[in-house]
């Protein structure tokens, strides 16, 4: 039998590129693209022009290509690894990971990909790869550069290469760099949960470290502010220029299409950049300022030499980017919101527009990078032991005016303190918006906790602390013990998760702040790190493993173990006193008992520890202490003694207050299970007791029944007995 014919329909017409129904909108073309980077080497070449940081050296010259190879490969290293943070960045937390769908595991797996969230990871992989190899060759030509030979495949030219990447400062950190693209790169081809992605940006984010190291900054005269202002110039650099690329390789996809089954999202895309990219504008400023301050000392050197002038010209260019920023945050925008203009023009103003002036702005940087600035930035011949060894000459004699007027600010702890205090006044705001509150009481101990942990790591105790045993005592054990105690009282997790908004199913899967906040504190590493056992082990038993190990003379000698330190302890403090008094919420909590009995334990521990190093003959990192030049105060061991009596006097009384805080909390919790109780009691007329009563009452009955009737069985034997 002949199957029935459908009637023949007129095809329908095919969508129109720009329409919702279209496959893809048509966004910003791949020339426009391209002409961003054609802004990048024009800069840099015009740069490299003025400054004169390409020209030919009369002495070691390594030849053109290499002075200006090196400068590209950098503009391009820099480019591609911008777009490998910016790629990950809008995956994991701007854009929707699946078109349709949900919080839902099951669900999420069937689902297919967004098209942007597909697009965004192979854009990222090729920027990967990119960054890989102009990491190669980076390494490479600044070994060219730095010898003064032009590029060769000759035995010693590759022999004296290895020892560059092994033996020298510059090529170790080139050669990290290198390895950590490739492993990035090779993540971003196989990774797709929101967590692993997550995990490979923060792998990212670590290979700005070893090119913050190297920098001009880093043998400066202040020499861990400037790695550390650098850094986090890196940082917002990358996340600002890596954000626009993004959105500019995403402009076809963000208003979605019918037949693809996605639906414009380009106001939330924007909406929740525009907001990361005003946070990366202040670092970005804020940083370079105090990257500049550190270079340049004087005003002549500002506008009289052309480093100087680059940096002024670089400054303009960010101020114009913010503007444009600020422009677009507080009018177009909201514009697309109320449909008042199109997203295909919109997309146009805000990302070309930028991506131009952003090019260029690279290009100046990297010329900055290449350029020599006023200020010296090599070891003076007669350099001090002390500025060897710890960056900085010695402070002068402590006395107790000194305990508050020497200070040298580590910016990054700034920084962290900065962003704490402003994120947790804008969540107060939030709240009181909505009319609801916020304790004062613990607003007042976040802020005084953040100001403590300044001066900890930025005043005194860090100055002095590099020089003498005893201060650097008073500073770990404050940043172990002080400063946590306030931090935890402030509860930031209770208020962020109160403030921050939810995305929600209607985000199809993405995850925002408060997601990836709900997620890491239920994480099985969340549990483990918060197990009371284990924090408390921690918090005792790392003391040890740093103290009688390598780890101490490397946190004291380098600027890497030095910051590494300061960030293990301060959390070591923090998941202790957190697990102790903290009402922020947990994986796991120890009762009441077993918090007395770990703080017991912890405050022998330290009183341990503090008699042992009290009564030791042997100097702790004895290559760095002893070999100081300090010319003033007692001798090392000495000092190193009365260290040990810190530990133990400054570590008993914040943990006394520990546990006096735990047996107020015991305290307070059985009074508000009594009430609790008397309340339940009032509403069923003490059924509870009642039901109590009647229990021993039928257990009474009950025995009285038995005793009655062993008595009955017991009667015939005795008159048994009687006859």
């Amino acid at each position: 039998m002949p199957s029935a014919r459908k009637p023949a329909t007129a095809p329908s017409p095919a969508p129109k590129p720009g329409t919702p129904g279209g496959a893809a909108v048509a966004g910003i073309s791949l020339p426009w693209q391209l002409a961003g980077l054609a802004a990048l080497f024009l800069a840099l070449a015009a740069a490299l022009l003025f400054s004169g940081a390409a020209a030919a050296r009369q002495v070691a010259d390594p030849g053109a290509f290499v002075r200006w190879g090196l400068p590209a490969a950098k503009a391009i290293h820099n480019g591609s690894l911008a777009t490998v943070i910016g790629g990950l960045i809008f995956a994991v937390g701007i854009l929707p990971r699946n078109i349709g769908g949900s919080r839902s595991r099951e669900k999420d797996a069937d689902a297919p990909e967004h098209p942007a969230f597909t697009r965004a990871l192979a854009v990222a992989a090729a920027a990967g790869a990119a960054w890989t190899l102009s990491s190669v060759a980076v390494l490479v030509l600044t070994y060219s550069d730095v010898a003064g030979l032009g590029l060769s495949g000759d035995a010693e030219f590759t022999r004296s290469l290895v020892f560059f990447m092994t033996d020298i400062e510059a090529g170790q950190a080139w050669l990290a760099v290198t390895i950590i693209a490739a492993v990035v790169t090779t993540a971003l081809f196989g990774v797709r949960s929101l967590t692993g992605l997550a995990i490979t940006l923060v792998l990212a984010l670590a290979g700005l470290v070893p090119t913050a190291l190297i920098g001009h900054s880093s043998s400066s005269s202040d020499h861990e502010g400037a790695i550390n202002s650098l850094g986090l110039h890196l940082v917002g650099v990358s996340t600002w220029v890596g954000g626009i690329i993004m959105l500019a390789v995403l402009s076809g996809l963000l208003r979605g299409s019918k037949t693809a089954g996605t639906t414009d999202i380009t106001g939330q895309t924007l909406r929740r950049f525009s907001a990361l990219a005003g946070f990366a504008f202040v670092l970005v400023f804020a940083s370079g300022v105090v990257n500049a301050s550190i270079r340049i000392t004087n005003w002549g050197d500002l506008t009289g030499s052309a480093y100087g002038q680059l940096i002024l010209a670089k400054a303009a260019a960010t101020l114009v980017l913010g503007g444009i920023g600020f422009m677009h945050r507080q009018w177009v925008i909201p514009q697309l919101g109320r449909n008042a203009m199109s997203a295909r023009r919109v997309l146009w103003q805000l990302v070309l527009v930028e991506l131009l002036v952003m090019g260029a702005t690279s290009g100046l940087a990297v010329v900055l990078g290449r350029s020599a600035p006023p200020e010296p930035t090599t070891y003076a011949p007669d350099a001090s032991p002390s500025f060897i060894l710890s960056g900085y000459e010695l402070p002068p004699e402590l006395t107790p005016t000194r305990w508050l007027t020497e200070w040298r600010l580590d910016w990054l702890w700034v920084g962290i303190a900065l962003f704490g205090a402003v994120a947790y006044i804008l969540g107060i705001i939030k709240l009181r918006r909505r009319g609801d509150r916020w304790s004062w009481f613990r607003a007042v101990n976040w802020i005084i906790g953040l100001a403590v942990l300044t001066f900890i790591t930025s005043g005194p105790p860090a100055v002095y602390g590099r020089v003498l045993f005893s201060a650097h005592m008073v500073d770990h054990m404050a940043l172990t013990m002080v400063a946590p105690l306030f931090l935890v009282l402030g509860s930031p997790v209770t208020l962020a998760l109160r403030a921050l908004p939810s995305r929600g199913e209607g985000a199809h899967g993405s995850r925002g702040l408060r997601e990836w906040l709900l997620l890491f504190v239920h994480s099985r590493f969340s549990q483990l790190v918060t197990h009371p056992l284990f924090a408390a082990a921690n918090f005792a038993g790392s003391i040890i493993l740093f103290y009688y190990s390598d780890a101490f003379g490397f946190a004291m000698r380098d600027h890497v173990g030095h910051e590494l330190m300061n960030a293990h302890f301060a959390l070591t403090g923090y998941i202790f006193v957190l697990s102790m008094i903290g009402t922020d919420p947990l994986p796991r909590r120890a009762p009441y008992p077993m918090r007395l009995l770990l703080l017991l334990a912890t405050m022998g521990f330290h009183a341990f520890f503090g008699v042992a190093i009290m009564g030791g003959t042997s100097l702790l990192a004895a290559d760095y202490f002893g070999n100081l030049g300090r010319i003033w105060g007692g001798s090392a061991i000495a000092d190193q003694q009365m260290g040990g009596a810190v530990a133990w006097g400054i570590g008993e009384v914040p943990t006394l207050l520990v546990a006096i805080g735990v047996a107020i909390m015991w305290s307070r919790s059985d009074e508000r299970e009594t009430k609790r109780t008397d309340r339940a009691a009032d509403r069923n007329n003490d059924a509870d007791l009642n039901a109590y009563n009647d229990m021993f009452a039928r257990l009474a009955d009950r025995d009285a029944r038995i005793a009655e009737r062993t008595a009955e069985q017991a009667e015939p034997h005795t008159k048994l007995e009687g006859r």
